[in-house]
């Protein structure tokens, strides 16, 4: 059991440790080296070349995506009437994650990522020209949608790790939680643009020129990332090919009681707390009798929240477990909250720190296990943590859509909610019996402080001097 820093938070990118880890699994050429020397900044990340190419492909892509993502929930809505219907099109989206993702990570950790995503990206490219088709040929059928989204499920298996963990290729390992910050910032503000203008193109012109839209839109990133310079890539150590690689990647994440909390946790909110798009179509089409263009708004609204909650991560300089919990403990709060709320400006203006606070815990987990991890284990480390994020999604989608239909979308919601809170209070309780919770409290202002501080004794004596 690990009673290192990483134990309480993400080792800081600067620390001892990370310099001497970084100078042997890497040597990025001078001007990089001088990069990620500079003094930071919520946007310090952009300075480099190649991850503004990285940033600029990814907000076009991602705008498509979003908006394909509204289209095809709004779609499927349409031909079957059913939320347990768009359950299984998030479901089959996410399944190939939970079969197969480890195995994306070990592909991610032995081969070059850049060019991995050149691959994954002009496949997801090809799937929504399929899509789009089908679509404004008047052909589409559910099941057509389903085997779309199970396709980018098998590729989004090789590219989500690769993408991950191609991040600190790009920037260091000092703009590590900066870059994973902007990123989603990125995802966030694309969210705000692309559901505002799906919803608009569904009620002018159909759900066609949306995926049509979103199949274009993958040329920018796969143009980004061919035109970087490799030569300003931080180079890593990639794995060789061998047997057990798999088993070893998930042997070192056990050992990690930094890396496995975090993950316990995604995972209980990934599959049961993130199902918006079965919600807000229920709460949209039954509780409210609105069209696209309120589902659209709804997801903006909290793509604003995100986008906020992205760029406050941004600044900081550290992702510290209890921001973690204290995170997921108030997402579920606030999905209770709005399951009852009384009207429909009151749940619209929920979904902003609902959707602040979950791009929090994103960020906080993702930072954290990134900066935790040895490179070499990074594309199995973070595929493990995105197939638990998302992967969980193939089980609890339907379920949750059998619930909202059979109990309508107040209580889908509140159940949602319900599971998100007892995951963070158990994940909560766990963390503050294997590392000891300290409470302090400063008798002169009144405050009460209360940190996760792993079980050292020296460390304890220490902290007991400094009280």
């Amino acid at each position: 059991m690990s009673t290192g820093p990483g134990a309480d938070s993400a080792p800081a990118p600067n620390s001892h440790d990370d310099a001497a880890r970084s100078a042997a699994l890497t040597e990025p050429a001078p001007a990089v080296r001088r990069e990620t020397r500079a003094k930071g900044g919520t946007f310090s990340s952009l300075r480099i070349r190649n991850y503004r190419l990285f940033a600029t492909g990814q907000v076009v892509s991602n705008t498509g995506t979003w908006m394909q993502r509204i289209a095809q929930d709004w779609l499927v809505l349409s031909l079957t009437g059913s939320s347990a219907a768009v359950g299984i099109t998030t479901a089959l989206q996410f399944l190939p994650m939970m079969l197969l993702g480890l195995y994306g990570g070990v592909i991610a950790d032995r081969c070059p990522k850049r060019r991995l995503l050149v691959l994954t990206q002009s496949a997801m490219g090809v799937t929504g020209l399929a899509l789009a088709v089908l679509t404004l040929s008047g052909h589409v059928q559910v099941w057509h949608v389903y085997l779309t989204a199970l396709v980018l499920g098998l590729v989004t298996v090789v590219d989500n790790p690769a993408r991950q963990a191609f991040v600190v290729e790009m920037v260091g390992p000092a703009d590590l939680r900066n870059a994973v910050s902007l990123n989603s910032a990125n995802f966030q503000s694309a969210r705000l643009v692309g559901p505002a203008v799906a919803g608009v193109l569904i009620t002018a012109v159909g759900s066609g020129w949306a995926f049509l839209l979103n199949g274009l839109s993958f040329v920018a990133p796969v143009a980004g990332l061919l035109l970087m310079r490799t030569s300003e890539l931080h180079k890593t150590d990639r794995a060789p090919r061998g047997k057990g690689q798999l088993r070893e990647g998930l042997r070192y994440v056990a050992g990690r009681p930094d890396l496995v909390w975090p993950i316990v946790l995604v995972g209980f909110i990934g599959t049961f707390g993130f199902n918006f798009p079965i919600w807000l179509t229920a709460f949209v089409n039954d509780v409210y009798h609105a069209g696209a263009g309120t589902y659209g708004l709804l997801n903006t609204l909290m793509a604003g929240g995100s986008l906020v909650g992205a760029l406050l991560a941004a600044r900081r300089g550290s992702s510290r477990l209890r921001l973690l919990v204290g995170a997921a403990l108030l997402f579920g709060l606030l999905e209770i909250t709005a399951a009852l709320a009384p009207s429909f400006w009151v749940f619209a203006a929920l979904l902003a720190p609902i959707g602040m606070c979950g791009l929090t815990i994103n960020v906080t987990a993702n930072s954290s296990i990134q900066l935790a991890t040895d490179p070499a284990m990074r594309g199995r480390v973070m595929s493990l943590f995105m197939m638990v994020f998302m992967g969980g999604t193939p089980l609890g989608a339907p379920l949750v859509g059998w619930v909202t239909d059979a109990y309508g979308a107040r209580v889908g919601f509140l159940a949602g909610g319900a599971v998100a809170t007892l995951a963070a209070v158990g994940v909560g309780l766990v963390l503050a019996r294997v590392g000891g919770l300290r409470l302090k409290i400063d008798l002169r202002r009144g405050h009460t402080h209360v940190a996760f501080v792993p079980r050292d004794h020296t460390r304890t004596e220490e902290l007991a001097a400094t009280a």
